[in-house]
């Protein structure tokens, strides 16, 4: 195996991706931290897809992947793929459902869901993109539990249906769920050629997301079985950086964790 990648997920850093003007200083930061490669995704910036890429590879940050919306592939599926080729990567994750929209579906309700993400995916595959399904924690609510034993989790429920879709497992979303991060990784081998990193703590009595190695998960394991399972990018997020207050320094943090495990 090659020596994996390791990314910045760009949602992280969102306050600074609204202004085309600001892009390069954004960027130009995100190598300095220690970041070759990044994932597209929270941008609100008004600029053409290849114009992204060329300003990304301008400061020596490669996109390996984008978050695509289930409402793109419906609404102009066309136009969602002719925006992956203009980054220049071949995955595309589903970032996130609607809990609120989703949470009164019945089990034949999801798996027809699940039928429609199997269906995106085996079309995007004939343009040479990798679909994938990104998680949160509401996934990991079960079905099917009988006398208070037993129950199938929405997204154990989703790669048993889909036969074409990719995970994009984001184990700290894993823990939230109230899952073994470890196991999962193991539950995912041969279907998480991508992965979300980010980790949890107690500040102040409140669960939160923390940089990389300053919350509870065992990385170290799952980042084991992640490799044992075929993973070859991992990909560091933090959707909010209480404890820094700086997104920046939280990849950092982050990146100088994982040089012993991912160099």
């Amino acid at each position: 195996m090659k020596k994996p990648i390791v990314a910045a997920q760009l949602y992280t850093l969102r306050d600074f991706l609204k202004e085309t003007a600001e892009l390069p200083k954004t960027f130009a930061k995100v190598k300095k931290i220690g970041y070759d490669y990044a994932q597209i995704s929270g941008l609100t910036a008004e600029v053409a897809p290849t114009d992204l890429r060329k300003i990304m590879l301008d400061q020596g940050v490669e996109p390996i992947g984008a978050h695509v919306s289930l409402e793109a592939w419906r609404n102009n599926f066309k136009e969602s793929i002719e925006t992956i080729h203009g980054y220049g990567v071949k995955y595309a994750a589903i970032p996130w459902l609607s809990w609120a929209k989703y949470k009164e579906f019945s089990p034949a309700e999801w798996k027809k869901l699940f039928r429609e993400f199997d269906t995106i995916a085996k079309k995007a595959a004939k343009e040479g993109i990798i679909v994938q399904y990104h998680n949160h924690d509401f996934e990991f609510n079960q079905f099917g539990i009988k006398n208070g034993k037993g129950g199938q989790t929405i997204l154990e429920m989703m790669f048993d249906t889909c036969k074409v879709l990719q995970g994009e497992p984001d184990f700290g979303w894993v823990m939230r769920g109230g899952m073994d991060p470890v196991l999962w990784a193991q539950r995912m081998k041969g279907r998480m050629d991508q992965v979300h990193l980010k980790d949890w703590g107690l500040i102040n009595g409140e669960f939160t997301f923390r940089a990389i190695g300053q919350g509870r998960i065992n990385w170290p394991a799952v980042i084991k079985e992640c490799k044992k399972g075929g993973t070859h990018t991992f990909i560091i997020e933090q959707d909010s950086c209480k404890a820094t207050n700086d997104p920046f320094k939280s990849l950092a943090i982050s990146r100088e964790y994982l040089k012993p495990l991912l160099g």
